[in-house]
């Protein structure tokens, strides 16, 4: 068993649970049980399936597709099936829940029209055209969908866990008290069955995160509310019949260790209703692997990357640091560079500070791995800090930016000692073009890379383009093709397009990731692989490159993609301003006005990348482009 946990948690890089042989197990039991739960909450409040998506999504620290939604995404047959399991398995007898066990009114409705969810195109919800429609049981009928809960609803819920908890159970309104009725509900079940379905409340609220999409499991959230004062509420309600049965909380709620430590899960460890007392987590040697594993609330022996192992240097915007030698498997001689800014965004003092880590690496350390210990990698250049700059000092100021941070690209590429980026989420624009310069890349198996200027109305413009046509030139090379075309078309359309690659294994697909990066299943074990690449490099005599001209595409390139470029304009494909980018990258990855095959340097194209950047950030519709994102989020298409 044990062999085989350590398989699925680094060979495949999921999260064990060890469960009961119980119905369901344990993320079916608490969470269907759950579902049915909110369901028949549903009927007592007179909520619409949409007001309670938009009450138990996000808002409420859950999946953003909430519960309607996320059993449409599942299939309606698939839930009746879970829930039949329930039906036939436990009786009264093992399950004072039982009797809410019943399948609702409007799913077997549903069931016997044939909707079953997103696998038939209609359920709970139902889109035609653009817009969405809900089921009403009563006309069994689909109706207008889109209404939310009011605004005070989700104020409510970023409160403090503790007030927000009492705010919930005293609301006048049915949302209010809705949203205390489930979350009662999923507390009293979860302690009522942790002795039978599980080993303790950690596998619980793993297995509820890992399963559901839940930022914090049932006991979590209760101990982080205050466990005792959150027990009483609950257990009044049983009292007051308002809870679903009115089997009592189990005594190690309000007795014993649990109500003195002030919750399940502690720095020994957490609690085992069926042994009595708190289990620590499992020592298998593959967990080695993971130094900053995934954590519970009242965990407070593990460690946090944020303040572990020794600070070098330390500002707003990185944090230079290494692991403790002493003790470590790890060592120290490798130096971590962390992005503190929002998203990991590229600002100027981010940058100047890699300068300074650089410096540091090479004088002092064996390698550096660029990490954090949160996703996203980073989502490329801080427009919100460029944007300024551009207002005050216009195209020469960003001029002044994009060179600081193609120097910073260049720097990581032919730095002295090895620099790995540790990918995990989100590697967009400036942020692909950090990994792609670094020596080598490990990327987790969720790792979304690429180069996505085009969406805000701009081009790459810190080396992302220098990078293609490089890349371009070196796989001709390595072929027995002549023409350097066919190894550009790729690269330059997935810069066009702004194509982002939709796992680890898509974005090496893009040219993003090569054969000899690693990719990593288990995004815990990134930064133990990372560090160890890095250490590897160097003891194995890692030199950097040494800076060579390569051909290009040139003139003859130049037209041939511009032709392409012209039919999709003329098709309708493309905007009259995306034909007028899209033309812009082709000039800089075919080398500019010189004859195919030229020979040119990284200097020369970084330039063209800059002439082309500063001469697109100054158009009008660029401005669109980008207020538009930074406003809403989403690309904007002029």
């Amino acid at each position: 068993l044990d062999q085989l946990e350590a398989f699925v948690t680094s060979g495949l890089g999921k999260g064990v649970v060890r469960a009961h042989d119980t119905p369901n197990f344990v993320a079916n039991r608490v969470g269907i049980a759950g579902m049915l739960a909110t369901m028949k909450e549903v009927e007592n409040f007179g909520l619409t399936f949409d007001v309670v998506d938009d009450l138990t999504g996000k808002k409420l620290g859950r999946a953003s597709s909430g519960t309607f939604r996320t059993a449409d995404v599942v299939g309606l047959d698939t839930m009746a099936h879970v829930i039949k399991t329930l039906q036939d398995n436990l009786s009264i007898e093992t399950d004072p829940f039982y009797e809410s066990f019943g399948t609702p009114a409007v799913l077997k409705k549903l069931l016997e029209l044939g909707n079953l969810g997103q696998k038939t195109k209609a359920g709970f919800f139902k889109k035609v055209g653009r817009d969405v429609m809900r089921f009403e049981l009563d006309s069994e009928e689909y109706v207008p969908a889109g209404q939310k809960a009011d605004e005070v609803y989700a104020r409510m819920l970023k409160k403090p866990a503790a007030e927000r908890l009492k705010l919930l159970r005293n609301a006048e309104g049915a949302p209010g008290q809705f949203l205390w009725a489930i979350l009662r509900n999923g507390f009293h079940y979860a302690a009522v069955h942790l002795g039978t379905i599980a080993d303790n409340a950690r596998d619980v609220d793993q297995a509820m995160r890992w399963g559901f999409g839940m930022k914090q499991g049932p006991f979590e959230l209760w101990q982080e509310a205050g466990w005792l004062e959150v027990a009483k509420m609950i257990q009044e309600d049983i009292d007051a019949g308002k809870a679903l049965c009115k089997a009592p909380l189990p005594e190690w709620v309000f007795k014993g260790p649990v109500a003195e430590a002030g919750g399940v899960h502690t720095a020994q460890g957490s609690w085992s209703a069926s042994q009595g007392k708190f289990v620590p987590r499992r020592q298998l040697p593959v967990y080695e692997r993971q130094i900053f594993p995934e954590s519970l609330l009242g965990e407070s022996n593990l460690p946090d990357w944020r303040t572990a192992g020794t600070t070098i240097a330390e500002s707003n915007a990185l944090r230079t640091w290494t692991l403790d030698e002493d003790g470590s498997p790890f060592g120290g001689r490798v130096l971590i560079a962390s992005i503190k800014n929002k998203m990991h965004a590229i600002s100027p003092e981010v940058m100047e500070a890699l300068m300074e880590a650089l410096e540091l690496a090479e004088a002092e350390y064996q390698g550096m791995v660029i990490w954090s210990g949160d996703a996203p990698f980073s989502v490329g250049a801080d427009l919100e800090a460029t944007m300024p700059a551009f207002v005050v000092g216009g195209a020469d100021a960003v001029e002044s930016i994009e060179k600081e941070l193609q120097n910073l690209m260049m720097r990581i590429r032919y730095a002295q000692v090895p620099v790995v980026a540790a990918i995990h989420g989100m590697a967009l624009g400036g942020g692909c073009e950090l990994a792609v310069y670094s020596a080598k890349r490990v990327a987790h198996m969720e790792s979304y890379i690429g180069l996505v200027e085009v969406g805000v109305g701009l081009v790459p413009g810190a080396g992302g383009l220098t990078y293609i046509a490089r890349r371009a030139a070196e796989n001709m090379a390595a072929s027995t093709g002549k023409d350097i075309l066919p190894f550009l078309t790729e690269g330059f359309t997935a810069a066009a397009m702004a194509k982002v690659g939709t796992s680890a294994i898509e974005s090496r697909k893009l040219g993003f990731l090569l054969e000899s990066d690693i990719i990593v299943p288990h995004k815990d074990e990134l930064l133990f692989v990372a560090i160890n690449e890095a250490k590897s490099m160097a003891a194995s005599g890692w030199r950097a490159p040494h800076k060579r001209l390569f051909p290009v595409a040139g003139r003859s390139g130049l037209a041939t993609i511009k032709a392409q470029l012209v039919n999709m304009r003329d098709g309708g494909f493309i905007s009259a301003y995306d034909f007028k980018i899209g033309a812009m990258i082709a000039e800089v990855v075919c080398g500019g006005d010189v004859d195919a095959g030229a020979l040119v340097s990284e200097e020369y194209l970084l330039t063209l990348e800059r002439k082309v950047f500063c001469h697109l950030i100054a158009q009008p519709k660029t401005h669109e482009r980008i207020l538009g994102m930074l406003s809403t989020g989403k690309p904007v298409r002029n």
